[in-house]
């Protein structure tokens, strides 16, 4: 288990909630789903998961800076 700090978060247009995070060790950035959206088909979308980079493309760009 690494040290993370949260970079935001998105919501993807299935409604599942994406948080992007930087690993402070390595400087390399994840995303995990936070939570699922409830009209969400996707199996590969469940909480705690990584995201896929085809999952991040449909991102939004824009990310809530966290404080």
């Amino acid at each position: 288990m690494s040290l993370v700090r949260l970079l935001g978060f998105s919501t993807l247009p299935c409604g599942c909630v994406v948080g992007h995070y930087r690993e402070l060790a390595t400087g390399q950035e994840r995303s995990y789903v936070e939570v699922k959206g409830r009209s969400c088909d996707a199996d590969a979308h469940r909480r705690n998961r990584l995201v896929q980079a085809a999952g991040e493309a449909a991102a939004p760009p824009t990310l809530a800076q966290a404080s």
